[in-house]
């Protein structure tokens, strides 16, 4: 057995409690990972309200990424060994003390990274590169400007660094002077909007002079779908990675789509193949790592908070408190 971070029922942060359940086994190609730290993400607390099931045949336990030390390896899982410290996204489970994941998206942690600091990595990185060049193709577009909405996220901050290193100007949306500041002067974004005082669109138009952003990056959904076809340029790509707004889009031109000709896609990452992951995992490991270590990128964590508290530490994220990460660890203590 082991203890995790269950809920009660689908609900508030109330719902959450540390209880026990069955500590897995790793079967041929997974690694079993004795959980340091792990972190919250957005998609925990839409699963906690009950709007966002896991996949087939994942657990039911939050947590989508882990950082650990491997303290079992199932059968034919290349060279990993237990010891190794690792990072990795995961489906499902980084709320225990123990979980389980694919030797493929395993990311070696160097000795100088801590284990807060790996678990910082997996899914936001991972989201950020397979948003920007897998699936938007920034590559291929080379955008003078590409926008980013809640800029101050997890996210939003490596998809700021990704597309800086590539030399695009990013312009980010933010809630608060405070988050603006920390986009433009830590992060490294272009120009930074506060959303709650002016129309990001028109914003948009005066920063890019009326070119508008190659590419928008957007986590708000149905309410800033009309602004984002107002704020893209000509044949600019819209990648939508979530609904904080709502699904529904109230008012829309179709007429701008087909002026601009403009594409649009949604995209998630949580049920994608393993293969899909493995490649994803691979960017990280080859791109990602190595700067993150010369100091080329930065991660931000903004609060570590123990298990003990994961209450508190749901609630601080729904308030949008946060700046980077908040990590949650502890977990050998329970």
């Amino acid at each position: 057995m082991m203890k995790a971070v269950l809920l009660k029922d689908f609900g508030s942060a109330d719902q959450l409690y540390i209880g026990e359940t069955e500590k897995p086994t790793p079967k041929e190609g997974e690694l079993l990972v004795r959980v340091e730290a792990t972190t919250l993400n957005r998609a925990d607390i839409v699963q906690r309200k009950g709007r966002y099931a896991p996949p087939p045949g994942a657990s039911d336990i939050l947590g989508l990424e882990t950082a650990g030390v491997i303290e079992a390896v199932g059968p034919n899982c290349g060279t990993w060994k237990v010891g190794d410290r690792i990072a990795s996204l995961l489906t499902g489970g980084g709320y225990a003390q123990f979980c389980l994941l694919p030797y493929q998206l395993a990311i070696p942690i160097p000795d100088q990274l801590t284990f807060p600091q790996g678990a910082s990595i997996p899914e936001v990185w991972m989201t950020a590169y397979q948003v920007l060049y897998f699936v938007a193709d920034i590559e291929t577009v080379k955008p003078e400007f590409v926008l980013i909405h809640a800029g101050a996220s997890s996210v939003g901050i490596a998809a700021t660094q990704l597309a800086t290193a590539l030399g695009s100007k990013v312009i980010v949306t933010c809630g608060s002077q405070e988050k603006a500041d920390f986009c433009t002067q830590q992060v490294g974004a272009h120009a930074a909007i506060q959303y709650k005082q002016e129309a990001f669109e028109k914003r948009v138009e005066e920063i890019t002079n009326g070119k508008g952003a190659g590419i928008i990056i957007d986590c708000v959904g149905g309410g800033y779908f009309q602004q984002n076809l107002a704020s893209l340029s000509v044949e600019g790509r819209l990648v939508i990675i979530g609904w904080l707004s709502g699904t529904q889009v109230p008012d829309c031109n179709l007429a701008l789509i087909l002026r601009k000709r403009l594409r649009i896609e949604g995209s998630t990452l949580r049920a994608r193949d393993l293969q899909y992951k493995e490649k994803l995992a691979a960017a990280i490991r080859d791109y990602c790592l190595p700067k993150i270590l010369d100091g080329s990128f930065k991660i931000f964590i903004d609060r570590e908070f123990p298990v003990g508290e994961i209450k508190e530490a749901h609630e601080y994220m729904e308030a949008n408190k946060n700046k980077g990460k908040i990590v949650i660890s502890g977990f050998s203590s329970l």
